[in-house]
């Protein structure tokens, strides 16, 4: 059975079509108002996830972001993954489902955030690797200092201190794409050395999450075997407070050369005491500062101006590499101390 239809009169039809089309123009301009407005008042967000609070360093780095982002008028979630992978996937999809604009990451393990990255592109997100490269995948962002740098620095005090002898070498966690390069930069100036005899690597490990107690447990088990040790390049100030720690207890304490990294507090006052001969120092004012002037930008969809690139192992990606900075006993009043980044209070506080 056919449906009946009532024509309409002529008049009613038009007055219809005029009545829909100024309702939709005028939704259309409501639409277009509401939305201009909206973009104008939209508060970049930034979510800023890192690995850890154990080292020292990354309170600093996190405070010094949050105050640039905010002073740039950015809303920034923090939190904390401890130390877990699984973690800071969950963070940053629930970061990402609360509306960030960019993630910011320190990323805990260099090849388990490829699925997050994906995730935070097709919601249209921006990633940001923090100081450590996440591993192929295409990221957005990778600032840094330049990790192959500070471990030449380390090689090279070691070296100018102790020519000759026995070599203990620290790695850092093979999660972290940063321990590798350090190593790179360290052995490009041992190697000479090793190929004509006068350096003996007589142990060498890598160390799981930094940690400094394992750092102690392996200096130690070397010493208790007997071997000679005259110098160790620990990559960061936290393996190197193991190292010492385990030195001290075979009072070996300021007889062995020994490097770091990150100018701890703890680092730079074992520097002057003279239990360790260096650590590199990265400005971390100037990294953290500068991912959040980056963070805001992209957040806000403006551009950041042409950057180098540096490959992750599948991808060429946008970077901003800073300079490391090589501090001793001779020029730790001129680094850490000029720089405010602690008083000289604080680094001599237990020298006479």
């Amino acid at each position: 059975m056919k449906k009946m239809i009532i024509p309409k009169p002529r008049y009613a039809v038009k007055r219809l079509a005029f009545l829909v089309l100024a309702g939709i123009q005028l939704l259309m301009a409501g639409c277009g108002q509401d939305k201009t407005a909206a973009s104008e008042d939209k508060v970049p967000k930034v979510g800023f996830i890192y690995e850890t609070m154990t080292v020292q360093r990354w309170q600093r780095d996190r405070d010094i972001f949050v105050a640039k982002a905010g002073n740039l008028g950015a809303e920034v979630i923090v939190k904390n993954a401890y130390e877990d992978s699984d973690r800071q996937r969950e963070i940053g999809i629930e970061m990402i489902n609360q509306g960030v604009d960019v993630l910011v990451i320190v990323a805990y393990d260099k090849d388990s955030l490829k699925d997050l990255v994906k995730y935070a592109h097709n919601r249209g997100v921006k990633v940001i690797a923090y100081d450590r490269m996440i591993r192929d995948v295409d990221i957005d962002f990778y600032i840094s200092f330049d990790n192959t740098e500070v471990g030449r620095l380390m090689g090279e005090a070691a070296v100018k201190n102790v020519p000759e002898g026995n070599y203990l070498i620290l790695n850092g966690t093979e999660r972290d794409n940063n321990s590798f390069s350090i190593n790179a930069g360290y052995y490009s100036v041992l190697d000479p050395y090793i190929e004509k005899g006068a350096i003996n690597i007589v142990g060498e490990t890598w160390i799981d999450d930094w940690r400094s107690e394992s750092s102690h447990e392996f200096v130690s088990k070397i010493l208790n075997s007997g071997e000679k040790v005259d110098a160790i390049i620990a990559a960061n100030d936290q393996l190197a407070e193991g190292a010492i720690t385990a030195l001290s207890e075979n009072r070996l304490a300021g007889e062995v050369f020994v490097t770091g990294q990150d100018a701890e507090l703890g680092a730079c006052q074992r520097i002057v005491e003279g239990t360790q001969g260096c650590t590199v120092y990265k400005p971390i004012s100037i990294l953290a500062e500068g991912a959040a002037e980056i963070a805001v930008k992209m957040a806000e969809g403006r551009d950041i101006g042409l950057n180098y690139t540096m490959s992750n192992g599948e991808y060429n990606v946008p970077c901003r590499i800073y300079k490391p900075i090589l501090v001793t006993k001779e020029n730790i009043d001129e680094t850490v101390i000029k720089d405010g980044f602690f008083t000289a209070e604080q680094v001599y506080r237990h020298v006479p």
